[in-house]
């Protein structure tokens, strides 16, 4: 007995895939197809052996009613209601008066990741079991749970952290920002700000970045806000910036470089002076104007930097130079004036260069800087600053900013796209290099979506806005940028502990050294006082300070340029460790659609003759596999025929007249129903199904004329990606729920290690979790929205750039060119940023173990002198800048791991 059932709340091709195994298990079921569109199951079985009330509870059981909620009683809601009145009546939180006595709140929370009612009824069923709740219900439509809790029992991280523990996640409220910050001068200060941020209540985490001068705060919105965090770092000493366009890098070195100008124009005439004049009265006097001068304006900064790292009881390098050019200064005040103090020489010229020479430093620093942060400059330059706004028929220029969801752009050739949206009027070719990478326009038309920033090549187009501000594509992505710059990885830690205590053991190392000198070794107190004022200048915890963040700025610059996103500074340390990566099957190792692989043709026709007449009995068939042999032919340049009497026969095929005769189209339950002999074309046939390829006959006048097979074919770089991790000796395993058949033939095609076929998207995250427990450090590969739990409980979640927004939020990185070359590409670039890191940590903890005993005199009996305070200040200033030289070398790195494919 045939059969057609409604089967509601299937949301994805996972859930049509589990009515149709749970169909198939049943007694006598045959040619079952499930079909998410119209929401219907068909079958055929044997009433004797299994009645269709059983059959329907059986599916209703799995988590898919098969009756309308409609015809359900309304006194009785069913869970799914009830949550759903829940969500509409219930704010996010409320409290009662009888309420607080009881301790008992309603809360809800914003779920993502789920595909299916399953995931909803499996967190509802394991948030209930937690002591505590009274009631959880989850709404899958919203995408919430509310949950009922008595405060004194459970709390809401435990709660959000159970949700996590089932692989999906929860969204929460704005509580992150980032902004940039005024007067840090070394990685001491970033300490401080960070210092003075985590002791405030309300504050959760903060990362300062002193590379790029950003501080990133996560927070409690409902204990702090902004313009308290604001004043928290000015507290500090520091200058918050709300718009970070407020202040750049060109702008910064300008600023260095004018000080610079003004503090040398001053002090360099002093040198001279102290070597070629004599030491008259009227010359001390003049040289202590030109050094008061210098001393108080170029050299403020460092006093008031200073005194805010002290103040909050931090000890920054503008500590260490305000004691230097402090000392130098003056003892020679005290020496200007014998009479009233004492005699002795004058350092005037000391504290003056100094100055200068640290100047100098920041302005070479600024400079390298900017060239660090060129990638997201870039990306900010790519954003239009007009539109051409057409309302009433009148076309008006307005600021791209300004436009709003709804708005109609025309966009000209030659002309920047200024928003994201979709064309309503024209054609055209737009180039969207900047995204993907790919230099070959792409054609589009009207219902096409166009992305803010991507060029028009050819005609004039109408474009009605969907997205702005900072939900556009390119908006998302600079928020990436930003967010991967100013996190700190895992291996910066070790700096921040260094530099923490690396003042006080420098200004110990400097006391010690004129101790040593003067009273032990009996020199004189000038050579004394020399050698400790060059240890307090030689000293740096700059160098330490950008040894990883400027790195991380230049290697996750190369990979934005590249269209591979890192999500966090975190990632791209992380993805140099990895051990294994799992791939989704369909959308990531293939392309996601079928195509026409083999075309048979018997009696007297061609290979060409049967796709066209199989392209005419499937042109007017919405089916995808009937679309792929359509688009075959038109690929071919074959002119597609109309066919008369088009009917399709569910589970079967097609049926038309093609040319007045009987065209067929279908399985082998087609053929043998109009009682065509296919025995001849077996062997084909067979061998064809063996690959794992979906394969249909095609008869005409009642004779087989030919077998079409499509499948679902490996894009163009899969082999030699699997191929180009294998030689990074790392391992691969597929994940899929695609029959064992079809993912044995992929997965051999392509030489992965491990194939596991044939599962629910929930067990995804199960197999992670195995080869984590095998300690293996793993990464997962996706597209879909059944991937983003994966995605999420993998070490590294990498989400194609073609695939689903829940992927890409779930994901750590995206490959925006849906390119799997990128995946080995990522791990080579984190690999090579790693140990850029380690190479910078490592020469500037050797410049200081070098150069501090060196300027406290060390080797003063092999060479008879001592380094003068101003030449251990250029070296302090150099010291920095080679740090980020250093990381700038790693854009060689780009043409070496972006070659192209072989």
């Amino acid at each position: 007995m045939n059969e057609k059932i409604k089967v509601y709340d299937m949301t994805c091709g996972h859930c049509v895939k589990r009515v149709t195994t749970i169909l198939e298990k049943l007694p006598s079921i045959k040619d079952v197809e499930v079909t998410l569109e119209d929401e219907t199951a068909s079958f055929s079985y044997d009433p004797e052996q299994i009645d269709l009330t059983a059959i329907k509870e059986a599916i209703t059981k799995a988590g898919y009613p098969t009756e309308s909620k409609a015809v359900e009683s309304i006194d009785e809601p069913t869970n799914t209601e009830k949550t759903q009145i829940d969500t509409k009546v219930q704010p996010p939180e409320i409290i009662t008066p009888s309420e607080k006595e009881n301790k008992t709140v309603t809360k809800q929370f914003e779920l993502t990741g789920m595909t299916c009612a399953n995931c909803a009824m499996a967190i509802e069923k394991k948030v209930k079991t937690m002591d505590g709740i009274k009631t959880a219900n989850v709404n899958f439509a919203s995408e919430k749970l509310s949950v009922e809790i008595d405060t004194d029992k459970v709390k809401d991280e435990e709660i959000i952290n159970k949700i996590k523990d089932l692989g999906y996640g929860v969204k929460t409220k704005e509580n992150k920002t980032q902004f940039k910050v005024n007067g840090m001068t070394c990685a001491n200060c970033a300490l401080a700000i960070e210092k003075k941020l985590n002791g405030t209540k309300g504050v959760q985490k903060t990362a300062v970045n002193f590379a790029n001068e950003t501080v990133s705060v996560e927070f409690d919105p409902e204990t702090i806000n902004i313009d308290t965090i604001f004043a928290k770092v000015r507290d500090a000493g520091y200058e918050p910036l709300k718009n970070k366009d407020d202040k750049d890098d060109l702008q910064i070195a300008n600023k260095e470089r004018n000080w610079l100008i003004f503090s040398a124009v001053l002090s360099l005439p002093l040198m001279p002076i102290m070597w070629f004049l004599p030491m008259t009265p009227g010359v001390i006097y003049f040289m202590f104007f030109i050094a008061t001068i210098v001393q108080f304006t170029a050299g403020l900064t460092f006093y008031k930097s200073a005194y805010h790292a002290l103040k909050n009881g931090a000890a920054n390098m503008d500590v260490l130079v305000s004691l230097g050019i402090t000392a130098a200064y003056g003892y020679s005040v005290l020496t200007t004036f014998p009479d009233i103090f004492f005699e002795g020489p004058t350092f005037f010229d000391t504290s003056a260069i100094l100055i200068t020479f640290i100047r100098f430093g920041k302005f070479l620093e600024a400079r390298a800087k900017g060239k660090a942060t060129t990638a997201l400059k870039s990306l900010l330059e790519l954003q239009a600053d007009k539109a051409r706004i057409f309302i009433d028929g009148d076309e008006k220029e307005v600021s791209a900013s300004s436009l709003q969801i709804g708005d109609i752009v025309v966009v000209k050739p030659g002309e920047k796209v200024p928003v994201d949206g979709e064309i309503i009027e024209g054609q055209t070719s737009i180039d969207e290099s900047m995204l993907t990478g790919e230099s070959i326009p792409i054609e589009k038309s009207v219902g096409a979506e166009v992305i803010g920033a991507t060029i028009n090549k050819s005609g004039s187009i109408k474009v009605k806005t969907t997205k702005t501000g900072k939900d556009t594509v390119l908006s998302n992505i600079i928020k990436m940028v930003e967010d991967a710059q100013g996190v700190k990885p895992p291996i910066q830690r070790l700096a921040d502990k260094i530099s923490q205590y690396f003042v006080p053991i420098v200004v110990t190392i400097s006391v010690i050294t004129f101790l040593v000198w003067y009273f032990i070794v009996d020199s004189d107190f000038v050579f004394a006082f020399t050698a400790s004022i060059a240890v307090l200048v030689i000293a740096c915890p700059c160098a330490l300070g950008l040894a990883t963040p400027t790195a991380i700025m230049v290697g996750s610059g190369i990979g934005l340029n590249r269209g591979i996103l890192f999500k966090s500074a975190a990632v791209l340390e992380e993805i140099a460790t990895l051990d294994a990566i799992g791939f989704d099957k369909t959308g990531t190792l293939t392309k996601g659609t079928p195509e026409v692989t083999d075309i048979v043709s018997f009696e007297k026709y061609s290979r060409d003759e049967v796709l066209k007449i199989t392209a005419a009995g499937e042109k007017p068939s919405l089916h995808p596999l009937a679309q792929a042999i359509v688009k075959e032919a038109h690929r071919e340049n074959i002119i597609i025929e109309d066919v008369t009497d088009y009917f399709e026969e569910s589970g079967h095929g097609i049926k038309c007249t093609y040319n007045r005769q009987t065209l067929l189209i279908g399985n082998i339950k087609l053929m043998t129903k109009y009682k065509v002999n296919y025995q001849n074309t077996l062997d084909d046939f067979n061998k064809l199904a063996s690959e794992g390829k979906t394969t249909m006959f095609i008869a005409l006048d009642q004779k087989c004329i030919g077998i079409i097979a499509l499948a679902d074919v490996l894009k163009e770089t899969t082999k030699e990606a699997i191929s180009r991790l294998h030689e990074l000796g790392i391992k691969t395993f597929m994940i899929t729920g695609d029959n064992q058949k079809v993912a044995n033939v992929v997965g051999q095609e392509v030489g992965i290690d491990e194939i596991i076929a044939e599962i629910l998207p929930e067990d995804k995250i199960n197999i992670i979790k195995d080869y984590q427990a095998k300690k293996y450090k793993v990464a997962m590969v996706g597209d879909g929205i059944n991937d983003a739990p994966a995605l999420a409980q993998a070490d590294i979640g990498i989400a194609i750039g073609s695939g689903t927004d829940v992927a890409k939020e779930t994901g750590d990185i995206i490959l925006v060119k849906n390119n799997l070359l990128d995946v080995e590409r990522a791990i080579r670039l984190g690999r090579k940023t790693l140990t850029k890191i380690k190479q910078n940590l490592f020469w500037a903890l050797f410049y200081n173990v070098l150069g501090i005993p060196i300027a406290a005199g060390l080797l003063f009996p092999l060479t008879g002198h001592l380094l003068p305070p101003e030449w251990a200040g250029l070296a302090m200033a150099f010291s920095s800048v080679s740090v980020v030289t250093n990381s700038l070398l790693l854009k060689r790195y780009e043409n070496v791991l972006f070659q192209l494919e072989h």
